[in-house]
């Protein structure tokens, strides 16, 4: 395990976040970051982050999103996924960038989805072919939720721990 800096960046490529993990896994196709809400208590209508959930952070290179599977505090509960329809992460060292195109999925430890933003990212000035990437990314993640593939495979455990390490 290393230490990184992982960076938010919106669809211009401008910071809007920074924050610190240890990566657990880092290959070709996929780094995962294990972090730690850090920020305030956020409270959504769907989820309620609070200072200390853990994060699985899921960065790909080769898709067009990233995967948030957070957990409360230091227990195995696990309160779902927030998913980011972003371009494909960068790592340079030990920063990882990722651009972020506003438009996100959550992921319920149901198995039920939400779609959000969608007003946001239709805003967006992007090209058509980032328009398309980003609609083949949101079906991606569908599909994989859809069918409990990682990183959803937490949805094919129900009534088992939850605990990934």
């Amino acid at each position: 395990m290393s230490d990184v800096t992982v960076v938010k960046r919106d669809w211009q490529g401008r910071e809007v976040l920074r924050w610190t993990g240890r990566a657990i896994h880092i290959d070709a196709d996929e780094i995962v970051v294990d972090a730690r809400f850090a920020r305030p208590t956020l409270r959504l209508p769907y989820l309620t982050l609070a200072q200390g959930d853990r994060m699985l952070e899921h960065y790909y290179t080769r898709h067009w999103y990233n995967v948030f599977e957070i957990y409360a505090g230091e227990s195995s509960q696990l309160k779902g996924w927030y998913c980011n329809i972003a371009r494909p992460v960068r790592m340079h060292g030990s920063l990882i960038e990722s651009e972020d195109l506003a438009l996100d999925l959550f992921v319920s430890p149901e198995g039920k989805t939400l779609l959000l933003d969608e007003e946001e990212f239709a805003g967006l000035v992007l090209s058509h072919e980032d328009r398309a990437q980003a609609a083949a990314g949101l079906a991606d993640l569908q599909a994989l939720a859809r069918e409990r593939r990682p990183p959803f495979e937490a949805l094919a455990q129900r009534g088992r721990s939850l605990d990934r390490g």
